[in-house]
């Protein structure tokens, strides 16, 4: 991104930008500008409460609001739009095929339909104003339907790069062993043949979800997934390598009690401030006589907020853990709350 045509668009055009810039000018006010009172005459008068720079500043945030919530409608209608008149993919490497037809060059990937490639080919997914998707090689993702215009992948196998712009929540690639919810972020999500996977968060934060097994991945971050299990532990990929190795035994289906308790104890000991994210999650993971240990370390790392107790927290009052969550400054959970819930509605009510 060029910051100088960000500034005074003086340096060369970023195309993304230029993408964004579209579809915001629908939302151009184009009347005169209003006309504000000087300071004097906001000093001489004298109102008590809420004053005439404070009505100022609350009118200027609701119309920032309202411009946000309109810009979000705007690209929402233009989700639907693209997803009901299907996806343009573009071939960048090898012969990728579209329901066992070859894509040359571009092509149509519409709902239902699944594009697959071969050891050599790659492929994009290009949906406008929303976002892009690479397609690695041997790498089989299907389009699903879902109510209400949203976005559902399902990644059967391999590896896909997702670069998302879209309002959070409306894009989400089912696995075999999980569901990603984008909640504006960019991230590599990969399927191995048993369908266990792995994502990597490189910008915002994604949700990770099978059931009532959830996890929230910042950007930093990765998380692996397991089939019937669900998604594991995440941790900030900069952690040293012992504590990461100690989060995958502890995941592993595999992993013997003494091992466990092992893999707990260096958890625990090796963590470092960042790695409060792996504990907020642990506390959900361990058994209740192993909870304490937890909190303790923990509460050592990032003290409780107000209103978070250690009987709330043994007993996994969920309010208690996301005023814990949102003092670990990874952004707000009631993102991932919302979208949760509201997906949750959107399959019951289509059914």
């Amino acid at each position: 991104m060029n910051d100088e045509y960000l500034w005074d668009k003086s340096g060369p055009p970023d195309p993304e930008i230029e993408k964004l810039e579209r579809v915001m000018g629908a939302l151009r006010f184009r009347g005169a500008a209003p006309l504000f009172p000087s300071d004097e005459q906001f000093a001489a008068s004298r109102r008590p409460a809420f004053s005439s720079r404070r009505w100022v500043r609350f009118g200027l945030a609701a119309a920032f609001a309202i411009a946000v919530m309109g810009a979000g409608l705007e690209l929402l209608w233009r989700w639907k739009t693209n997803v009901q008149a299907g996806w343009q993919v573009l071939q960048i490497a090898g012969t990728p095929r579209i329901q066992d037809k070859l894509l040359n060059a571009t092509g149509k990937l519409q709902i239902g339909q699944a594009i697959e490639t071969d050891g050599s080919s790659r492929a994009e997914i290009e949906v406008t104003e929303i976002g892009r998707i690479q397609i690695d090689p041997e790498t089989r993702l299907r389009v699903l339907r879902t109510p209400s215009g949203r976005s559902r992948l399902a990644l059967d196998r391999g590896t896909i790069h997702a670069r998302i712009w879209a309002p959070p929540g409306i894009f989400t690639v089912d696995t075999p062993s999980a569901r990603a919810v984008d909640l504006g972020c960019a991230y590599t999500l990969h399927v191995d043949g048993n369908g266990d996977g792995l994502i990597r968060t490189t910008m915002g934060w994604v949700g990770f979800q099978l059931a009532d097994r959830e996890a929230v991945i910042p950007a930093g971050a990765a998380c692996r997934t397991h089939v019937k299990t669900g998604p594991g532990i995440p941790y900030f990929e900069d952690a040293p390598e012992t504590f990461r190795l100690a989060i995958e035994v502890f995941d592993s289906r595999t992993t013997t009690s003494e091992d466990r308790e092992h893999a707990l104890q260096t958890i625990l000991s090796q963590s470092r401030k960042q790695d409060a994210l792996s504990l907020w999650h642990l506390l959900s993971r361990v058994d209740a006589s192993e909870r304490p240990q937890v909190y303790d370390r923990f509460a050592e790392l990032v003290p409780p907020p107000s209103g978070v107790t250690r009987e709330g927290i043994q007993a996994l009052d969920r309010d208690m853990l996301d005023r814990w969550w949102n003092a670990l400054d990874l952004g707000n959970i009631w993102l991932w709350r919302h979208w949760e819930r509201s997906w949750s509605e959107g399959e019951q009510s289509a059914k």
